[in-house]
Order: C-alpha cells, then structure tokens, then sequence
C-alpha cells in the first residue's frame, strides 16, 4: 500500500500576498482521493519526533533558537516565513512524517510525504523556506538505528540541495546527487558528492538522458540500499522561480525513470515533495499527483 504523510498543519496559513503556495499542500490530497489514487487509508498523519531525531541533522543551539523564537530578523528574513510557533510545528510533522515514512518505504518498497524536501536547511540554520531537513533527519535516523548502511540523496528539485550536501559533507555512508539549474539558487552553491548542472531551458531530451546516464552511474559507484528523492516539480518550464524548460510529460517521465530504476533493483524510496512555483497553482497539483500516480502504477 502506497503510505503519504500528511497533517492539516501543513497548510500552515501564511500572511496575504506570500509567494510560497501552501495551498498546494491542502489541494494535493483532495486531488488523490478525487482521481482515485489514494483512499482515506493511504495516508497517515505523522506524530512529532524526538529531540535527538533533529539533534543528529541539526546544531543545538539553532534548534533552541528555532523552538523558543529567537532566531534574529535577518535569520528569519533568509528563512522567507514568519516565525511562529504553528511553523516551528508544521517544520516538526513534516521532518516526522519523513523518519515514518522511511518505515513505511523498507515495507513496501516506497512512501510519499506532501510536504519536506526541506534541502537548503543547514545543519545550523534555515534558508529559502526550509528550517529543518527531513530528509537528512531520516537518513542519520536510519542510520543511527541500524536500518540502512549506504543511503542515496536524489535530488532533482531545480535548486540545488546546498544545505543536505553541508550536513552530509563528512559522512561517507551517505551519498549526496544533486541535479539542478546552473542558474537557479543558491548562486554560491555547496559541493555535493555528485552535482550536475543544467543551462538554462534544458529541454525533456537532454534532461532525461542525463538523468538515465547518472542512474546507471550511481547504482555502480554508490550501490545504495535506501534513497531519498526529492521530487520538486519546479523543473518545468512554467515555473516561475526556475530555469529548466521541462513539460509536464517530461517531469512525468523523470519520475517514471526513477521510480522503475528504484523498484527494479529493489533499493527502498521515501519520497518528498520539494518544491513547485508556476503561476497555475492546478499545474503544481497536476504534476505533483503525477508523481503519486506513478509510484502506486510502478509499486502497486
């Protein structure tokens, strides 16, 4: 059964006028149940992590900070949120639903979380709408619990994931990919295990080819027995805050490319929404239910 995370906090409401689109988070159950590909039982809502859950990703002092609202304006205006206690909250489910989901992924084979793909949080600060990484929370979880021993980091959200590629910078058994636009944020990248770098307007064919090629390559050199994609559906060309120029049916088949590569060589997959800017919020629901779409077609 394909498992989602999902809680009410995640639509967490912003101030009028915010460009960050929360009600995708809302619209993109509905959407599942509406089409048929998850029922009620699909999805689940994630509980809180442990202190020492978020202790393993992230500094001690900026989760204090972070708890107790008393990171500084300028931290904050990095961040691009309000804070609030509901954020600091919906941060938590999302990095919970994430640790969950990756019981649910060596289960099945893979799990979905609406919300997450949080990589540009560092391990002691937040950047561009992520305060604390899920899916660096769940890949030192499964290894502190002994359920994973060589872990994939896929990332193909148009923004490169700078601040998973720091907190994994000196942790061999984990291996950070990123493949992003060249021109997109952050302009002062980290430098994960792989990056690959797209010009701007990569196209459906040079796009998937690339991905192929470097699928092929990270099951040879990495040999992974879990992996975290990051599934951003801000690579298309309508996006407004990227540089890629993929169609829906390019995006479609990125996710089909991994999803049968993933199921083929029986590697696990929790999976994590990222991110998705066009200006028809129905363009961002569409495509990020292509994603669950293929993975119950794939898996289930």
């Amino acid at each position: 059964m394909l498992k989602v995370a999902y809680h009410p906090i995640y639509k967490h409401p912003l101030p009028d006028g915010h460009r960050f689109p929360m009600h995708k988070y809302d619209l993109l159950p509905q959407q599942l149940l509406h089409e048929g590909t998850c029922t009620p039982d699909n999805f689940f809502e994630p509980g809180m992590p442990s202190q020492a859950d978020i202790l393993r990703a992230h500094d001690p002092g900026y989760v204090r900070a972070l708890r107790e609202g008393e990171l500084t304006a300028r931290q904050m205006r990095k961040v691009g949120f309000p804070w609030s206690p509901e954020l600091v909250q919906r941060e938590l489910r999302i990095a919970q639903g994430t640790i969950e989901g990756c019981h649910f992924a060596l289960q099945y084979g893979v799990s979905m979380n609406i919300a997450g793909g949080t990589h540009h949080a560092y391990s002691d600060r937040g950047e561009a709408f992520c305060m604390l990484n899920d899916q660096a929370i769940g890949a030192h979880y499964l290894l502190a619990n002994n359920l994973a021993n060589r872990i994939l980091i896929l990332d193909l959200d148009v923004h490169q994931g700078n601040g998973t590629a720091e907190i994994f910078s000196n942790v061999e058994q984990v291996f950070t990919f990123s493949m992003h636009g060249k021109a997109n944020y952050p302009f002062k990248k980290e430098v994960s295990d792989l990056d690959i770098a797209l010009d701007r307007g990569t196209p459906d064919r040079v796009y998937l080819e690339k991905l192929s090629a470097s699928l092929s390559f990270l099951l040879d050199t990495v040999n992974p027995d879990f992996i975290f994609y990051l599934s951003g559906v801000d690579i298309l060309e309508t996006d407004k805050l990227g540089t890629l120029g993929l169609s829906l049916e390019g995006c479609r088949r990125r996710d089909e490319m991994v999803f049968r590569w993933s199921h083929r060589h029986q590697i696990p997959v929790q999976c994590s929404m990222g991110g998705g800017y066009s200006p028809q919020l129905r363009t961002i629901v569409s495509a990020h239910a292509a994603t669950y779409q293929m993975a119950n077609q794939i898996y289930f």
